[in-house]
């Protein structure tokens, strides 16, 4: 399949991200459609596209805000995209900006269109705090009073409830009566099995043996490989100016920690299972800020054009799994895409798997390599394959970068697709687990 070119191939002719920050940090008080509209507006310079060119704009995205509801065409008019060119949204969860890479691929093969942009885009500090039921109640009575002699009593209960809080503080004794919700870590649990992403981890790791150890050893390779190659990382991160004052400019990712150790990983308590687990924060991923953005043409018009592309879409494929494994996700979705793809995981020089826990890539790479998975889950004869972890997330990943649910996967596309043209390796494999129990895989390859 690799050796056949089609006018109607879907290649990749650019791509661009802005440094990702931990939640609460550097970028907390960007809007996420700032963030994507730096991000295309840098990759759109890069590029030197013309912009009347462009077909259809999609980005991923899971947390919606309510003030751009369809962030795609809030990000595409703020960037210059012409207001003639449509624009949507996309959510799969963590893949959402893999899913606008697939969409924009089935666009372009079917001679739909020929220019799609693609990508992600969150800012999860941003993610609102809901009320609890009782106080939205008087709050939703409050804005309807007319009046003082309506809204006065309504506003007494209020500070009563205030007064009710403070008092279960201070007494230790937390009820959800009285006290926001913070909506990030509702987004994070699975509404069908009542648990979330890190009790899914917990699982995972008790199910396959994986021992604390090996988990912060394989966080601290993490850190290390993407503090070491921050240089070379620094190719896909447009330099952005932070708000308020616009007077910082962030240049690189801000959460790798070069100093990281072992020892110090080891301290960390378990936050999922405080009894007997071994999930920690510094095992697994942090919650994150950030846009990312590819330019997507047919071969023959990114050739008409004079674009060298840089590397072409092979395959995807997405699959489901039970909702608590759902870590296991690449394991079910990467069958998919390589026997679609018409190759095997020997194949595949590079590979970049999402890390949202060390313990659910660990997990993922022993599933792989499993015959019994494979017979009892996947219905194969036998493994699907070793994964060389020489090959694997060589710059680091989420547990160091972070992990922006709504960009995440376009990141993963962009890395890969430079570093396989750094090091010439032929075929490359984005994929990453899914909340809810999902799986998703990409196969691209690199342009000669």
């Amino acid at each position: 399949m690799s050796s056949q070119k089609s006018p109607r191939d879907v290649v990749i002719v650019e791509g661009v991200r802005t440094p990702f920050a931990k939640s609460g940090t550097k970028l907390k008080s960007m809007h996420p459609a700032e963030l994507g509209r730096v991000a295309l507006k840098e990759m759109i310079a890069r590029a030197n596209l013309d912009v009347n060119l462009v077909d259809e704009v999609i980005i991923g995205n899971t947390g919606n805000p309510v003030d751009a509801v369809n962030i795609s065409r809030v990000v595409a008019l703020g960037a210059g995209i012409p207001q003639k060119t449509s624009a949507y949204t996309v959510h799969r969860n963590c893949a959402s900006a893999l899913e606008s890479i697939s969409n924009g691929y089935e666009k372009i093969r079917s001679g739909t269109m020929d220019v799609v942009i693609a990508g992600g885009v969150e800012n999860m500090s941003q993610m609102p705090t809901l009320l609890p039921a009782r106080i939205q109640g008087v709050f939703d009575k409050l804005f309807a009073a007319k009046g003082p002699k309506q809204a006065l009593p309504l506003l007494w209960q209020l500070f009563k409830a205030d007064l009710k809080q403070i008092r279960a503080l201070l007494q230790g004794n937390y009820r959800d009566e009285y006290f926001p919700v913070v909506s990030v870590m509702q987004g994070l649990t699975d509404p069908f099995v009542g648990i979330n992403m890190g009790q899914t981890a917990e699982l995972l790791a008790k199910e396959w043996g994986l021992s604390r150890q090996a988990q912060d050893e394989f966080s601290l390779r993490s850190h290390l490989l993407a503090s070491k190659n921050k240089d070379k990382i620094k190719e896909e991160i447009v330099p952005t100016f932070l708000p308020p004052d616009y007077k910082e400019i962030l240049v690189e990712d801000f959460g790798p920690r070069e100093s990281q150790t072992l020892e110090a990983l080891a301290k960390l308590k378990p936050f999922f299972d405080k009894q007997t687990g071994t999930i920690t924060a510094g095992n697994s991923c942090p919650i994150t800020d950030g846009a990312a953005m590819v330019l997507l043409m047919s071969r023959e018009k990114a050739e008409s054009l004079g674009y060298k592309a840089v590397a072409r879409i092979l395959s995807y494929g997405f699959a489901g799994l039970e909702p608590e494994r759902m870590g296991l996700g690449p394991a079910y979705s990467t069958p998919l895409a390589l026997k679609r793809a018409k190759l095997e995981l020997k194949d595949i020089g590079l590979i970049e798997l999402n890390e949202a826990f060390a313990a659910q890539v660990l997990s993922c790479v022993k599933a792989l390599g499993s015959d019994r998975f494979a017979q009892e889950k996947l219905g194969l004869a036998k493994k699907v394959g070793e994964i060389n972890m020489d090959q694997l997330n060589v710059n680091g990943g989420a547990i160091a970068v972070g992990h922006p649910v709504g960009a995440t996967g376009t990141r993963l596309v962009l890395t890969l697709m430079k570093e396989m043209k750094r090091r010439n390796v032929q075929y490359g494999l984005a994929t990453l687990c899914i909340g809810g129990g999902q799986g998703g895989s990409m196969i691209i390859e690199r342009e000669a």
